[in-house]
């Protein structure tokens, strides 16, 4: 387990990398899943950063994610956008499946949107549904704030009661109208893949609460939540979970829906940086 110093060495050397790679720092970090990598093309004066040139950065290896940070401007904010991100289920460890976002925390970034393809567990959801997430199960095993707290970014024991900023959830519920979506919150589980869950799996998870299913997310709100940024979560309902529908799961349909939905999408994130 690496230590503190150990840790803030790291995050210092990419800071500093970045630092010299772009003409403003941003304010707001969005992170976008599998499919729904559009969004970067709204960035205006962009600076794009592929990973494998960021100081400890992680290398994305899955369909969908792109592997680069881009900074530029959308709706006149200074932003910073994750064109594909890290899974614990791709090997790494939960320290670096969240490295980009204690990047950010360094950054002086103080807000996030964090996106994602789900399997709808909820039965009134369908395929092409944007939700935001009101609140989160952590089934994954491991929580990514183990080991030494990093005392200069948060505290030991930091809350999660609104992991979830409710005003933020409150204003993208108020304009998802306005983008031809139907306002709909629901608490998203994240399993640790990279097998998709059984029927039995889903059934538990609809017992204690899920509306939908993931590999992702949560570790990055944790950390994020850690470091007193805002959350705003969004997932995109790619597919029915196991059992809810008689059919089976692959990732082309996941990678499908979130194309179709791409462009409603794009807008909805477009929107939210207007009022967030």
């Amino acid at each position: 387990m690496i230590s503190e110093k150990e840790y803030n060495a790291k995050l210092a050397e990419a800071r500093s990398y970045l630092v010299e790679k772009v003409p403003s720092l941003p304010e707001l970090g969005i992170i976008l899943g599998s499919g729904l990598g559009a969004f970067a093309d709204l960035v205006k004066d962009k600076v794009t950063i592929s990973y494998k040139d960021i100081p400890h950065f992680p290398i994305s290896t899955v369909e969908g994610h792109a592997g680069q940070l881009v900074f530029g401007k959308v709706e006149g904010r200074s932003i910073v956008v994750m064109q594909g991100r890290f899974h614990y289920y791709e090997g790494y460890t939960m320290q670096e499946v969240t490295f980009p976002i204690r990047v950010m925390q360094v950054l002086g970034v103080e807000g996030l949107v964090v996106t994602n393809a789900a399997g709808g567990i909820n039965p009134e959801f369908r395929p092409g549904d944007l939700i935001l997430i009101k609140d989160h199960l952590n089934l994954m095993g491991e929580n990514p704030l183990r080991g030494a707290n990093l005392s200069d970014l948060g505290p030991r024991f930091p809350d999660l009661s609104e992991g979830y900023n409710p005003e933020w959830r409150q204003k993208a519920l108020a304009i998802m109208p306005d983008h031809d979506l139907r306002p709909q919150e629901g608490v998203y589980v994240a399993m640790s893949g990279p097998s998709y869950e059984t029927p039995a799996e889903i059934r538990y998870s609809r017992g204690v609460g899920a509306d939908m299913v993931g590999m992702s997310t949560v570790p990055e709100v944790i950390v994020a939540n850690h470091g007193g940024m805002k959350v705003l979560g969004i997932s995109c309902v790619t597919n029915m979970a196991a059992g809810i529908l008689p059919q089976k799961l692959n990732h082309a349909e996941v990678m499908e829906t979130a194309q179709q939905v791409e462009k409603k999408f794009v807008s909805f994130v477009q929107g939210l940086m207007k009022v967030l």
